[in-house]
C-alpha cells in the first residue's frame, strides 16, 4: 500500500506486544479466579461449621441426656400429733323435749300458753271442758256411798245375827241342863244345839258379808280417785322447765279420747294434721343442747365420758361452744363400726336451736399415733397400695424400692400410715414410670421437708 501523503508512518518495533485498551492480562484472571473460589469456600464454611456445632452440641446433649438418671421429688415420713382433732357433723337437739296429749277428752275451754312462752314445771298451759268426765266423777261417787251403805247394812245383820246366836246358845245350854234332870225330851236338846250351830254360821256369813262390802267401798272410792284423777287432767301443766315449741290447738278445739287436738292445727303451714291428730304443745328445755355424734372406730378408745368438746355452727363461725362428753353407747354399731356418743353444751343465752346443723371436735390423745405421708405418694396397683422409698446409692443417686404400706384415715393432702414405715424414710412424691424397683434415680427435697434431717 502506498504510503499516505503527510503522514509520518511509524513501524512497529520488533519484540514488544501491541498495546490494546480492552486486552486483560492472565494474572488478573487468575487473581480474580483465585478471589472467586475463596468466596465461595468462605460461604460453605460459614453454612457448614454452626450446622456442624449445632449438630455436635445435639448429639452431646443427647448422650448426657441418654446417660444421666431420672430425678424425682421426694419427702420424708413424719410422725402424726399425739393429739388428733376429730371433726364429726351432727344435729343439736333439747336435752329434753316432750309432745303433750290430754289425758281427758272434751273441748279446750282456755289456753295460758303459745309458741315462744316459757314455762314453769307444773304451770297451767290449758283448760279442758269434759262433761263426760264430770258424770264419771258423780257416778263414782254414788256408787261409794252405795257401798258405804251396803256395808251399814251387813254390819247391822251381823250384829242381829249375832244376838241370835248368843241366844240360841243360851237355849241350848238350858236344854241341856234340863236333860239331865229328864225335864225334857232328847230329841229337843238335838233341835236347839242344831240351832245355835246355825246361828253361830250365819254369824260368820254375815262377817264375810261385811268384809265383802268393805272391799267394795275400797273399789269405789279407789275408781272415785281414778276419775278424779283424771277429772284434774283437764288441767294440762308443763311437765318441766322449757320453752314452748309448738302450739296446735286453739279455744273451742275438740280433743279426742286419745289426748290429741282433732282439726286444722293452727301454727302448721296449711293447717297440716298429722295422721294421729295434733299433739297439744310441745315444750323443750333448751338451757342445754345436746348433740349426738358417731366416733369411728379409729377414734373411738380415746372417747370418754367427761372429756371436753368443742362445738361451731355456721351461724356463728366466730364462737365456740365449749361442752363434754356425758355418754356414750359403750358398743360400737356393727354395721357402720362408730361409737354413738352425747355431748352437752351450756346455751344459757339460748343462741343454739334444736335442729341446726353442728359440727363436733374432740381431741383424741393417741399413745401411739401413726406416720404421716403425703397423699401423692401413694401407687395404687395389683399388688396393693405401695410407696417408692429411696436409698442411698453410689455417686449421690438414690435407689427406688416399692414398700407396700397400710393406711388409715385420708386427710386429702396427707394419709395416715398404720404399718409398713418405720418413720424415717424418704419417698418419691408423684411418682411417674420412671418409678421401678431398684431404679436409679436424682432426688429433689421439697421446700417444706429440706429442714428435715437427711437420709
Amino acid at each position: 500500500m502506498p504510503p499516505l501523503e503527510g503522514k509520518e508512518v511509524v513501524e512497529p518495533s520488533l519484540g514488544k506486544a501491541e498495546h490494546h485498551p480492552h486486552h486483560i492480562s492472565s494474572g488478573k484472571i487468575i487473581l480474580v479466579a483465585a478471589l472467586l473460589m475463596a468466596l465461595v469456600i468462605a460461604i460453605g464454611l460459614a453454612g457448614y461449621l454452626p450446622r456442624k456445632a449445632r449438630e455436635e452440641s445435639a448429639a452431646k446433649a443427647a448422650n448426657e441426656e441418654k446417660n444421666s438418671l431420672p430425678r424425682v421429688t421426694a419427702a420424708r415420713v413424719r410422725p402424726a400429733s399425739q393429739t388428733n382433732d376429730v371433726v364429726l357433723p351432727g344435729t343439736l337437739s333439747a336435752l329434753a323435749e316432750s309432745s303433750i296429749y290430754a289425758r281427758a277428752a272434751g273441748y279446750v275451754r282456755k289456753r295460758y300458753a303459745d309458741i315462744g312462752d316459757r314455762v314453769r314445771q307444773g304451770q297451767l298451759m290449758a283448760e279442758l271442758d269434759a262433761p263426760e268426765l264430770d258424770e264419771q266423777v258423780a257416778q263414782a261417787r254414788a256408787a261409794v256411798s252405795q257401798a258405804q251403805q251396803q256395808l251399814s247394812q251387813a254390819r247391822a245383820a251381823l250384829v242381829q245375827a249375832q244376838s241370835q246366836r248368843d241366844l240360841a246358845k243360851i237355849t241350848a245350854e238350858r236344854y241341856t241342863n234340863l236333860l239331865a234332870k229328864g225335864a225334857v225330851a232328847r230329841q229337843d236338846v238335838d233341835t236347839q244345839q242344831s240351832s245355835y250351830k246355825s246361828s253361830d254360821a250365819l254369824v260368820d256369813a254375815q262377817q264375810a258379808n261385811i268384809r265383802a262390802a268393805e272391799d267394795s267401798v275400797k273399789q269405789s272410792q279407789a275408781n272415785l280417785e281414778r276419775v278424779i284423777s283424771l277429772q284434774d287432767y283437764k288441767k294440762i301443766r308443763a311437765p318441766f322447765n322449757g320453752i314452748v315449741t309448738a302450739r296446735n290447738v286453739d279455744v273451742g278445739a275438740l280433743i279426742s279420747a286419745s289426748g290429741a287436738g282433732q282439726g286444722a292445727s293452727p301454727m302448721s303451714p296449711g293447717g297440716v294434721q298429722t295422721a294421729g291428730g295434733n299433739e297439744i304443745f310441745r315444750v323443750a328445755q333448751i338451757g342445754t343442747i345436746r348433740i349426738l355424734a358417731n366416733v369411728p372406730q379409729a377414734n373411738a378408745p380415746g372417747i370418754h365420758v367427761g372429756m371436753p368438746a368443742e362445738l361451731t355452727v355456721n351461724e356463728f363461725p366466730d364462737r365456740k361452744f365449749a361442752g363434754k362428753v356425758t355418754r356414750t353407747a359403750n358398743e360400737l354399731d356393727p354395721n357402720a363400726r362408730t361409737l354413738l356418743v352425747e355431748v352437752q353444751v351450756a346455751n344459757e343465752d339460748g343462741k343454739l336451736l334444736p335442729g341446726m346443723y353442728a359440727q363436733i371436735r374432740f381431741q383424741n390423745h393417741r399413745d401411739t399415733p401413726p406416720l404421716l405421708v403425703p397423699g401423692d405418694t401413694l401407687i395404687a396397683g395389683n399388688a396393693g397400695l405401695q410407696v417408692a422409698v429411696l436409698t442411698d446409692a453410689a455417686d449421690g443417686a438414690k435407689k427406688i424400692h416399692l414398700q407396700p404400706v397400710k393406711i388409715g384415715r385420708d386427710f386429702g393432702t396427707e394419709t395416715e400410715v398404720l404399718s409398713g414405715l418405720t418413720g424415717n424414710e424418704l419417698l418419691v412424691v408423684n411418682p411417674g414410670d420412671e418409678v421401678k424397683e431398684d431404679a436409679l434415680v436424682k432426688a429433689d427435697i421439697t421446700a417444706t421437708q429440706k429442714g428435715a434431717p437427711k437420709q
